[in-house]
């Protein structure tokens, strides 16, 4: 049997997914969590084969709970299942060590496919995001711009995320304009929106 973590927020569609899957006569749902801060314990206590991973959860975000799995767990295969199919989305995932990558309006029958051959050592990817991916190229902006646009998409104040980041206030609106040049946007705002509408956040 194929042991499988199953990480989703919305709990229709966790108990829809679980049902589906565990249809499936060689796959096993051994753990369902709500939360991204949740999967590390859960998957280190039943040490799944693969893990279904949402990126949006509450606590963490998919793509940073693949790369905790990668270090803390490798035997455990990561397959992203996302509504939002963004290419720097897809990047990023592929670099926090995932195994698969699949949009969640495909078939069912596409997902367990799937959930076989990440076990089985292959790359799963949706190929219409993979050619989208190619074509937008990496997110121009470094780690730490990222990281401070993060933080100001929530509205919090330069102040705030010099706080938060233990970084200088000068420093924090020298990182924000180098992100706002490189978005090509008028204001923070609109470059947290523009770079979460390509998935760099």
């Amino acid at each position: 049997m194929i042991r499988v973590l199953l990480a989703e927020d919305q709990g229709m569609m966790r108990g829809a997914l679980a049902l589906l899957l565990g249809l499936e006569p060689d796959i096993e749902i051994v753990a369902e969590v709500a939360a991204g801060d949740e999967v590390l314990d859960a998957a280190l206590a039943e040490r799944p084969d693969v893990a279904l991973l949402d990126i949006e959860m509450p606590g963490r975000s998919g793509l940073d709970v693949a790369a905790d799995l990668r270090d803390r767990l490798p035997s455990c295969r990561v397959l992203i299942l996302t509504t939002f199919g963004r290419p720097g989305y897809l990047r990023r995932a592929m670099e926090a060590g995932a195994a698969g990558f699949l949009v969640k309006d495909g078939p069912v029958e596409e997902l367990a496919q799937a959930v076989r051959k990440v076990l089985a050592g292959e790359k799963v990817i949706d190929p219409a995001l993979a050619a989208a991916a190619l074509s937008a190229g990496a997110s121009p902006l470094t780690d730490r711009e990222r990281e401070v646009l993060a933080v100001a998409a929530d509205g919090a104040t330069v102040a705030d995320i010099a706080s938060r980041l233990h970084l200088s206030e000068s420093t924090v609106r020298n990182y924000l304009s180098s992100a706002i040049s490189k978005t090509g946007t008028r204001n923070r705002i609109e470059a947290a929106r523009t770079a979460r509408h390509h998935g760099w956040l």
